[in-house]
């Protein structure tokens, strides 16, 4: 398909007629168009399509429409037909009221166009310099950010249903390249077992069954990976998608001991970054975050939270389910410089901040990365001989105990996790006689002290930001953090933000750009009309709580 150039442009006047009197007092779409303008233009998506070829319905249209659909929770069939039939659709899109729209497949084929040119995230810019150009958008002052798990869009699975809808995608895969090669290579038990949809309701209760069961499916893989990977088997059949995930599936749950085919052991099994979870969502990855369980995702929603301007979305940024939150402020920021809405402040809950990214979030990009930062948790790190005891001497390079000994060692090292440290020792012939050495160190054996330190830059963050955060004036600051729970919330409630609508992380992370683009402007047109924001739910029994018993910010 080749780009038509007929990209929004003037709505025409009948259509305006219309609208102004279906909708005396307006509505979102109309507002959005009458406020903001033209969002999106068929140039921003220009790349995105051939230069000769069938024209193609207008792009920047069609990025009005999906960011719409997200608006109002629409399916693609929905949102098409909302385009065709709805009068407040075609102003904002600047349609004739006799044009008929589109098939609701265009909207399939667009995101993928999207997807394949990770393009995105030029849906959320095109809103969020839209709100720049009318003074909406303030992002020098304060911002929050927070994430939330995704679940996949294909259905959890236990480990049976795993294995064995992994084993049937392969047999469909190959049932449809080497159709005759397949049939002769197929066991007849495998018509019976691998035909259908694999249910866990289906499969014995007794556990020693399951296991009989699992073994069963083992060795049917087994086999057909030999077939596959035969000298005479077609050329090409190893290259399939279905079959690769058979591979990698086998190979983290399964080996052969002795020549029979085994359940690996838990301890055997790859971490949870590398494991597969479903044959139809291979980038989906299980994880665990206090009490939930989830196969899937994990998005990090940012807004802005100054006074007197809509809280707008500045960035969403998704991973897999395995990427811890301590690692992402830093793509965070990356990712808002490139949008030009670094914040002075950025406020984040206690799985972010460690001293690494404080640093880094000041030094690289000049923002005050602010959150609960954990306490030390060490076994000597309180009491009269904790860490904070010693005196450091950065510049000479030693430290001194809280009795007057100097260490020996200083040592530059990497510490478990591969994070860079200082090690600091001191002389056993000054520990061994010091009547505090047993209070001084763990080890009932050790003879001297040993310190593992952080580097100077971080080691005087953490002890400042611990510092501040135990004052009274951190912690009232601290309150404007919660805010960003209702954008959750909001995303979740209007857009469904918990449930990916399509498999992979390339088309998640669309979807939650369109999610962004979507709160924005559902923000943006709340405070065009002067709608309060919605205060903190309170239960009726809540409610009557004494004003002494209220707890902190509530009273």
């Amino acid at each position: 398909m080749s780009m038509r150039a007929d990209g929004p442009g003037e709505v025409p006047v009948e259509t305006v007629r219309v609208a102004r009197a279906a909708f005396p007092k307006g509505s979102l779409a109309i507002r959005i168009r009458d406020e903001l303008g033209v969002l999106f233009t068929d140039d921003q998506f220009a790349d995105l399509f051939a230069v000769r070829g069938k024209p193609a319905w207008s792009p920047g249209r069609l990025a009005l429409v999906l960011v719409l659909q997200f608006v109002e929770g629409l399916t693609d069939r929905q949102a098409a037909e909302a385009v065709r039939a709805r009068i407040d659709f075609k102003y904002a899109l600047g349609l004739e009221l006799g044009d008929p729209g589109f098939d609701f497949s265009v909207l399939s084929e667009f995101r993928d166009r999207l997807v394949e040119a990770d393009a995105g995230r030029r849906v959320l810019d095109a809103v969020l310099v839209a709100a720049r150009d009318k003074g909406l958008l303030k992002t020098a002052g304060r911002a929050r950010t927070d994430s939330t798990h995704v679940l996949s869009a294909a259905r959890e699975l236990c480990f049976l249903e795993l294995v064995a809808e992994t084993l049937r995608a392969a047999l469909n895969a190959l049932a449809q390249a080497a159709p005759e090669w397949l049939a002769e290579v197929a066991e007849p038990d495998w018509f019976r077992h691998y035909a259908s949809r694999a249910e866990d309701s289906r499969f014995p209760k007794a556990r020693a069954r399951r296991e009989e069961v699992g073994l069963r499916i083992g060795r049917d893989g087994m086999r057909l990976l030999e077939a596959v990977l035969a000298p005479e088997a077609p050329p090409g059949l190893r290259a399939l998608a279905g079959v690769e995930t058979l591979r990698q599936v086998w190979v983290q749950q399964f080996h052969v001991l002795g020549g029979e085919v085994r359940r690996r052991d838990p301890k055997d099994r790859p971490p949870g970054a590398t494991r597969l979870v479903t044959p139809y969502d291979v980038a989906a990855r299980g994880s665990v975050k206090r009490d939930i369980m989830w196969d899937g995702y994990k998005v990090h929603a940012t807004e802005t939270c100054e006074p007197d301007t809509p809280n707008l979305v500045t960035n969403m940024a998704t991973t897999v389910a395995t990427v811890p939150d301590n690692v992402m402020a830093g793509a965070i920021h990356d990712q808002l410089a490139a949008r030009d809405c670094l914040p002075d402040e950025h406020w984040v809950d206690a799985g972010y901040p460690t001293a690494a990214q404080i640093v880094a979030a000041r030094t690289d990009h000049g923002v005050d990365l602010q959150g609960p930062i954990a306490d030390n948790t060490a076994a000597s790190a309180g009491g009269p001989y904790g860490q904070d005891a010693f005196t450091i001497d950065w510049e000479r390079e030693h430290v001194t105990c809280p009795n007057g000994a100097t260490s020996t060692q200083w040592h530059h090292r990497h510490s478990q996790h591969n994070l860079p440290v200082i090690r600091v020792r001191f002389s056993p012939a000054d520990c061994r006689p010091c009547p505090h050495l047993r209070e001084c160190v763990n080890s009932p054996r050790a003879e001297r002290r040993e310190l593992n330190l952080r580097r100077r830059d971080e080691y005087e963050a953490v002890h400042a930001a611990r510092a501040e955060q135990r004052t009274d004036a951190w912690k009232d600051r601290y309150k404007i953090r919660a805010g960003v729970e209702g954008t959750i919330s909001q995303g979740v409630g209007r857009c469904g933000l918990r449930r990916s609508r399509y498999q992979g992380l390339a088309k998640t992370s669309l979807q939650h750009q369109l999610t962004g683009a979507a709160i924005n402007l559902a923000r943006i047109d709340a405070h065009l009309t002067d709608t309060p924001r919605a205060r903190t739910r309170t239960s009726h029994f809540a409610a009557l709580r004494p004003a002494e018993q209220q707890p902190d910010g509530a009273k």
